[in-house]
């Protein structure tokens, strides 16, 4: 089975969080949602709704099947990228993911505060919240404005709350098939 990290965390954005989580569900992916720069569970959302982890990110660092997941989410939302973003222990492990090749996805706001800290945009094509590329300055070369999201290599990148079906879908499919994006999009009655 594959597995899946879903990054939260104070002023994380609701529909960037949930929408990963609800579809990798549905096509059969053990999600865990983490709360990261906290040391309980509970994490208050960017439209202040109050959310409990499955875990910490201390928590499963320190477990004994902290393996690396096939694919790491970070979804967007301000405060919540900054606060994953000043998180050293959630930088490291997006990193560490990066470096070996797993599945790296972020939207919104978070691929320029999280991402860049990385080096998971490195020569790859991105986007982000407009406006916000320009804290990833090292990498707005392969930055576009143009796109909901953008598929590179190992990265998926999204643009923000409007763009989070089509982003996690294209995460359902690169770590599932088309056959299980077929049966969800079915299923869920996407377009």
């Amino acid at each position: 089975m594959k597995k899946a990290l879903v990054f939260i965390a104070d002023g994380s954005e609701e529909v960037e969080t949930f929408s990963p989580v609800d579809y990798l569900r549905r096509a059969g992916v053990e999600v865990t949602l983490v709360a990261v720069g906290t040391a309980s569970r509970t994490v208050t959302m960017s439209r202040k709704v109050s959310v409990n982890a499955d875990m910490t990110l201390d928590s499963y660092l320190s477990s004994a099947s902290a393996d690396l997941p096939d694919a790491v989410v970070v979804p967007g939302g301000m405060p919540g990228a900054s606060n994953i973003a000043s998180s050293k222990a959630a930088v490291a492990l997006v990193q560490e993911m990066q470096e070996a090749g797993r599945l790296v996805c972020a939207i919104c706001a978070s691929p320029a505060l999280v991402l860049s800290k990385t080096s998971a945009l490195e020569g790859k094509s991105w986007t982000c919240y407009p406006g916000m590329e320009g804290n990833a300055k090292a990498f707005s070369g392969g930055y576009r404005a143009d796109c909901p999201f953008v598929h590179d290599g190992n990265v998926i990148t999204g643009r923000g709350p409007g763009a989070a079906e089509e982003f996690s879908m294209e995460i359902v499919k690169a770590l599932c098939g088309q056959a299980a994006f077929d049966d969800v999009r079915k299923a869920a009655l996407l377009r």
